[in-house]
C-alpha cells in the first residue's frame, strides 16, 4: 500500500516566510510522521539551546501538557517523562512517554528518542529537531515519528496541525522576548 501523504501550507506573520507542515500517513504500518520548520529571529544557539530542554516545550506546544525532568541512575543522557494532550470535540486523549536525549549535536542537531524501563513492546516516538542558521536569525525544522496507533487519524491530523500553527506564533513570541 502506498503512504498517503498531504502537504498542508501554512502563513504565519508578514515577516516570516510561509512554513510548511508536511503529514505521512502509512496505513498499512500505524506510522505517522510529521515534518514542520519555523523561522526564528533569534540566534541559532539560542534557539537550538531552547529545543534542546524537553522542559520548554509545554511552554509552546499546547498538546505537549507536562514534562518532568527524571533522573535515571543507569543512563547518562538526559530523560524527561511527557505527557501529550489531544482535545478532540468532547473526546480527549492522553498519554505519559518516558523521552531520553539520544542526540545532542549542537548547535544543529538534538534527538529525543521514547525509552521506557519496562519489558513491553511500545510504540516509536522520535522527535529530531534541526537548528540552521538564517539571514534573519535561525531555522528549526522538526520530524515527529510515531508508529502507533492512539494518535492517528484525519481529525488528529487536522488537529495537530492547529496546534503546530500556534505552537510556531509562541515560539517566535517567547524566544524574540527573551
Amino acid at each position: 500500500m502506498r503512504p498517503i501523504t498531504t502537504r498542508i501550507t501554512i502563513s504565519s506573520t508578514p515577516s516570516i516566510s510561509p512554513e510548511t507542515t508536511y503529514l505521512r500517513r502509512r496505513s498499512d504500518v500505524n506510522q505517522m510522521d510529521v515534518v514542520a520548520s519555523v523561522e526564528v529571529p533569534v540566534s541559532a544557539e539560542k534557539l537550538f539551546d531552547y529545543v534542546a530542554d524537553l522542559a520548554n516545550y509545554s511552554s509552546w506546544l499546547e498538546f505537549v501538557h507536562k514534562v518532568e525532568s527524571i533522573s535515571d541512575s543507569g543512563n547518562s543522557d538526559p530523560t524527561w517523562m511527557v505527557e501529550l494532550r489531544a482535545k478532540l470535540g468532547v473526546l480527549a486523549r492522553s498519554k505519559r512517554l518516558r523521552m531520553t536525549r539520544t542526540i545532542y549535536e549542537k548547535p544543529r542537531v538534538v534527538v529525543f528518542e521514547r525509552r521506557e524501563q519496562d519489558s513491553r513492546r511500545h510504540a516509536e516516538w522520535i522527535l529530531r529537531a534541526i537548528v540552521s542558521e538564517t539571514a534573519d536569525g535561525a531555522k528549526l525544522e522538526t520530524n515527529l515519528h510515531y508508529s502507533g496507533k492512539l494518535f492517528t487519524g484525519t481529525m488528529l491530523e487536522r488537529a495537530l496541525t492547529d496546534q503546530i500553527t500556534a505552537g510556531r506564533k509562541r515560539l517566535i513570541q517567547l524566544l524574540s522576548a527573551k
